[in-house]
């Protein structure tokens, strides 16, 4: 069914946060304002239902072809619509975007004594420095208003946000209605250049321990536990068979003498041979390129040269995506356009 009133992306400046220490679902508050109107970011620091420390993952350094979709975004909230919720696009996925390793994931309680030691003091020093630096804020969620009343926390009116600003597949119960896939919600800071250093992106990504992290590729529903057995992603922080082959290079910009074939590298850590029959390699499009007749020997490192009529590797940025013989994800990389830049340079992961 997906989120009820909409997904997208807010552009914005932060002008204040807050945490929110005495309540049952507590959030962490963040004031910000576009060219003309005031929002509310509401970010979830804890579950209403047990476990209730939620998941986070902070990339610092955070680098993927949709960072040059977003700098080309006017400020204030661009509605993706449902058509658009697909690879390729601004739409976050957790699982289908290749955005980082599931694994990275760790729970992490919202309030602790001491200091820089929960959930709300993360989120509060990446708001603080996106203040003091005038850095551009992407709160990707659910939006509500515009309210004919004042904003319950930071008193601006009309009262409008986002909020949602966690994944939002994989659930069961009261919240399986919430599923969907390509409407992910997250954080992304555009920090700006500074004497001797580069301008450079920060990404937070918050997820619930309640929720699967395989789901079905229509409906965003959890996928049945016998069917992830030792593929990517795994669930967080729970011990996992490791995926026996992965992806480790791709030759996404080949020179004319390369005859112009892109290709994929693999490798395969197991002890076992491995069968790849009926597997594929997707691209950002999710066309694929099939691996029938293929196998991998242990330790053995195989270099799939692909047709450009299945599958084309965008020299602007893109993801790559490995999937087994039921159509599961078991490995997955993603690339930028300075990556693919220099012609015949192998992008090595």
């Amino acid at each position: 069914m997906g989120l009820d009133k909409g997904y997208g992306v807010l552009k914005c400046h932060a002008i204040a946060g807050k945490k929110e220490l005495d309540k049952d679902t507590p959030h962490y508050q963040v004031h910000v304002k576009d060219d003309q109107f005031s929002y509310r970011l509401a970010i979830n620091v804890r579950s209403v239902q047990q476990p209730f420390d939620l998941f986070y993952f902070v990339d610092d350094d955070f680098e993927h072809f949709i960072t040059d979709k977003l700098d080309k975004l006017d400020f204030g909230f661009t509605e993706i619509e449902e058509s658009e919720r697909k690879a390729g696009g601004i739409a976050l996925d957790y699982i289908r975007a290749n955005l980082f390793k599931v694994e990275n994931l760790k729970p992490l309680p919202f309030n602790l004594p001491g200091e820089n030691n929960d959930l709300n003091e993360l989120i509060d020093a990446h708001i603080q420095r996106a203040i003091d630096t005038q850095a551009v804020v992407y709160a990707f969620g659910e939006p509500w208003g515009p309210e004919n009343k004042p904003d319950k926390v930071f008193d601006f009116e009309p009262g409008r946000g986002v909020h949602n600003i966690h994944m939002n597949q994989g659930n069961s119960g009261n919240f399986a209605r919430e599923n969907g896939v390509f409407q992910d919600g997250a954080l992304l800071i555009h920090y700006p250049s500074a004497e001797g250093s580069h301008d450079h992106w920060v990404a937070a990504f918050f997820a619930f321990q309640s929720q699967s992290f395989h789901t079905d590729d229509r409906t965003g529903n959890p996928i049945a536990i016998d069917q992830r057995v030792g593929t990517e992603p795994v669930e967080p922080g729970t011990p996992a068979v490791k995926a026996q082959v992965k992806i480790v290079a791709a030759l996404v910009n080949p020179r004319n003498e390369d005859t112009g074939k892109e290709s994929i590298t693999l490798i395969n850590s197991s002890p076992q041979k491995v069968d790849l029959t009926n597997w594929a390699i997707a691209d950002s499009l999710k066309r694929k390129h099939r691996l029938d007749g293929l196998s991998i020997s242990p330790g053995e490192v195989v270099t799939v040269s692909l047709s450009g009529e299945n599958i084309q590797l965008s020299n602007n940025g893109g993801i790559i995506t490995l999937l087994d013989d039921k159509g599961i994800k078991i490995d997955g990389v993603s690339y930028t356009k300075e990556d693919a830049q220099q012609q015949g340079w192998m992008i090595v992961f």
